[in-house]
């Protein structure tokens, strides 16, 4: 089959969700709402137990105020308090009914929110929840004429949560909560995970990489000791990869940008849906070259591996391609299918890593042909997407009033959690739950470099020790270690990785390069020239 078709159509998908990592934000920063003394909390999220005549029931996430104490961190020093219907419901007069300590419910509206906290204070409340006339939460600010001098908390809660309360209690049924907003813990194990998950693929994929340029290599240099010109011209115009220039790097970015503006303004049920589909294709591509290539070192399979059957559209196909095909439709199948349920992140991953494996394989710089560079094409693609990754995760914010990549990586007004074009694991020990995240472009784009360098040090016969790719494997390592340190510094906001990864590869190479005296070599080149001075070819005129 000719190499990867499905994965050429989920390329440019890829590279649209490059540039974040991920976790989900508590705190919600505002530079808009004013702060001022008395009115200076971060926008956090609270967590609301509720039990219902003594048991344990729904638990609810509402979003405290700017003004009012901070509340406790630890669901143990929350206190169960009784829940009260304010009378009259938006509170906005003093309640009808005596209040000893309650925790108070009221409606939205008809006056301003540090009106509704005074009163209710005043009433003998110990704290208030606002029920928002919308499903989405809202951050109350304070007026700037308002008092705020206000010693209980405030938060708001989502329409259908605060509906249900007050059905509850209309109905005379006991309602207690608890108030708390717990912190995420300084590191939690599924970012380890997912660290040594994405250095693992690099140093898969470069491996194979390597592997398959070093074979290559060798049937070139087979060709230039017998072959005739005419079979030399045939054997280098099936390469089966994907060459990339520099206007293509740059061009790819780009169009790049293009896709995810038009993500974030289709962005829906359906429009997820065929990413979805797409991603699917491409899992099965990647999926299905992976567990070829795999068996087909395995001696009880390369006959199957080396005889082919002419498939119409597909062209060439090995008997083995054709054995493993239904396996990976299959399972790319049950996955987009349960890809809800709580464990589907299994597959998503399997799905993810297989492609990204795949794509940094075929994806090359052209060789002997152009003489371009790794480091030149390299350098021009990292380059090109660190400004993508700073643009669309902090500056898009001037123009569309929220970072576009970090909505699209959400998968915001979709219905669905999240695109993906996402490697995930479930964060284990944060009492919010959720995933930590990294786009499958925070993969490839530094990927590329990195088995490039193995490539050039296998070409050039360089060890281990004074090659350059142990350099960039450390050098990746180091960039996504400092991504999720300020990942975890910044409340779980997402943090455009490249940001992190691109300094530390480029600057190790550079220096590097720099010290040894390669870097121009690196640059003009890339690849070792490989003379054949036993072969003169002679000039078409002698022949005749």
């Amino acid at each position: 089959m000719e190499i990867n078709r499905g994965v050429l159509i989920v390329v440019l998908i890829v590279v649209s969700s490059a540039g974040l990592g991920l976790a989900g934000d508590i705190v919600h920063q505002d530079d808009v709402a004013p702060k001022r003394p008395g009115c200076a909390n971060n926008f956090v999220l609270v967590k609301v137990p509720t039990w219902i005549n003594g048991l344990e029931d729904n638990e609810y996430v509402g979003v405290g105020a700017r003004f009012g104490p901070t509340l406790e961190s630890k669901e143990k020093h929350a206190n169960h308090t009784r829940l009260a219907l304010a009378d009259p419901p938006d509170c906005c007069n003093k309640p009808r009914n005596q209040l000893t300590g309650e925790v108070i419910l009221v409606h939205r509206g008809n006056c301003s929110f540090t009106m509704k906290a005074n009163v209710a204070e005043e009433a003998g409340a110990s704290a208030i929840l606002i029920i928002n006339n919308q499903t989405e939460l809202f951050k109350m600010v304070c007026e700037s004429d308002a008092d705020v001098d206000i010693k209980i908390p405030a938060l708001m809660l989502p329409q259908d949560a605060g509906s249900r309360l007050e059905k509850y209690i209309s109905n005379n049924t006991m309602v207690s909560v608890a108030l708390y907003s717990p912190k995420r813990p300084a590191v939690d194990i599924a970012e380890v995970f997912l660290w040594l998950m994405a250095v693992g693929t690099i140093l898969c994929a470069s491996y194979w990489s390597a592997w398959t340029a070093r074979e290559v290599a060798i049937e070139q240099d087979k060709l230039l000791k017998d072959a005739s010109e005419e079979i030399l011209e045939v054997g280098a115009g099936s390469s089966g990869f994907v060459d990339i220039n520099t206007m293509s790097a740059v061009l790819f970015v780009v169009a790049a940008s293009c896709f995810l503006v038009m993500l974030y303004k289709l962005m829906s049920f359906w429009f997820v849906e065929v990413l979805v589909v797409l991603f699917c294709i491409g899992g099965v591509e990647g999926l299905q070259t992976c567990l070829v290539t795999l068996l087909s070192c395995f001696r009880c399979f390369q006959r199957f591996a080396e005889s082919f059957i002419k498939v119409p559209f597909f062209g060439a196909v090995s008997h083995l391609t054709l054995a493993v095909c239904p396996f990976c439709i299959t399972f790319a199948v049950v996955w987009a299918v349960y890809r809800r349920i709580s464990f589907a992140w299994i597959g998503q991953d399997i799905l993810g890593i297989a492609l990204i494996i795949t794509v940094l394989q075929i994806v090359r710089v052209p060789n002997l042909k152009w003489r371009i560079l790794l480091n030149q094409v390299g350098t021009v693609l990292l380059g090109c997407a660190f400004l993508y990754d700073i643009f669309w995760v902090f500056v898009s914010k001037w123009w569309f009033h929220e970072s576009v990549m970090i909505v699209v990586a959400r998968g915001d007004k979709s219905g669905e959690d999240g695109i993906p074009m996402l490697l995930k694991i479930p964060r284990i020990y944060d009492p919010w739950g959720g995933y930590s995240v990294i786009g499958f472009g925070d993969i490839i784009l530094p990927g590329l470099l990195v088995a490039f360098s193995l490539r050039y040090d296998w070409l050039t016969k360089k060890t281990l020790r004074v090659g350059y790719f142990i350099w960039a494997m450390t050098a990746y390592g180091l960039g996504l270690l400092v991504t999720y340190v300020a990942l975890n510094l910044m409340d779980g906001h997402g943090q455009p990785a490249l940001l992190y990864i691109v300094p530390f590869i480029l600057g190790t190479f550079i220096t590097l390069g720099k010290k040894r005296g390669d870097l121009k070599t690196l640059w003009t080149r890339g690849e070792p020239e490989r003379p054949c001075p036993h072969v003169q070819l002679l000039p078409l005129e002698q022949r005749e």
